[in-house]
């Protein structure tokens, strides 16, 4: 394939905005590490886990309770979650309790929700 190939062969209609939202768009690497975030929580049960966080902190055996799920199924899901920088986890004793990073994911879960909420809405009213 050319490498022009997937380029806009078309004339901007408004030049200005063209130039104003490009000057406007982020590095291609911050794009990538935002592609990066939603996949890490694009995943059911990692969305589950930091809804479940969002409450409390929780060792692994408490969140696989919660999730009905395995304690070895849990604890990959909460690596990669560390891995990444959603969740922080604290020794005490024996036990390794495992919390949201920051406020952040729960700001971002608070908004979602909403959107979605809205959302739901407007299409129960479109009805």
């Amino acid at each position: 394939m050319p490498k022009n190939e997937f380029i806009c062969d078309c004339h901007p209609i408004d030049v200005e905005l063209v130039a104003k939202t490009k000057e406007a768009m982020p590095k291609n690497e911050v794009i990538k590490n935002i592609a990066h975030f939603f996949s890490v929580v694009g995943d059911m049960t990692r969305c589950k886990i930091l809804f479940a966080l969002k409450e409390s902190p929780m060792c692994v055996c408490d969140l696989a309770n919660v999730l009905s799920m395995t304690k070895s199924s849990i604890s990959h899901q909460l690596n990669k979650l560390k891995t990444a920088g959603f969740v922080k986890c604290e020794k005490c004793g024996k036990q390794v309790f495992y919390s949201l990073d920051d406020d952040h994911v729960c700001e971002i879960f608070d908004v979602s929700l909403i959107h979605l909420n809205h959302k739901a809405e407007e299409d129960h009213n479109e009805k």
